[in-house]
């Protein structure tokens, strides 16, 4: 396996535990649509959250959350939209947690940003 997809991996393990520990259930993880996925799919007790997870070894370059771009918020949103509609899910956000750091490295810094906006920029293209 790629390095980078196993730093990926940990990044999700490390990101599942820190939700457990905030008193999230964990419902799924890695659940595919197609060729799009969603990391994690939580209940945190009042709606369900879906959950994109970033990891980087180094915030110095571009920070996780920055790596969020609109091809993945577009991909992410077509994920949550078949998941909601397969599930009927009436209550339900978006949160995105970041990891910095790697295996072996010390405690990894964790950042969870609640209710990441998935808005889209206007493209034109058409």
């Amino acid at each position: 396996m790629a390095a980078h997809n196993e730093l990926g991996l940990w990044g999700e393990e490390v990101a599942a535990e820190y939700l457990q520990r905030q008193g999230y259930a964990l419902m799924e993880r890695n659940w595919h649509s197609g060729h799009r996925d969603i990391d994690i799919v939580a209940w945190d007790g009042t709606e369900v959250v879906f959950v994109e997870v970033k990891t980087r070894q180094s915030a110095s370059f571009i920070s996780p959350e920055q790596a969020v771009d609109w091809r993945k918020r577009r991909s992410l949103q077509l994920s949550v939209n078949h998941y909601v509609k397969w599930h009927n899910i009436s209550r339900y956000r978006i949160d995105v947690v970041t990891v910095v750091g790697s295996p072996g490295t010390g405690t990894p810094q964790v950042n969870h940003i609640r209710d990441f906006r998935i808005s889209m920029p206007y493209s034109t293209r058409w």
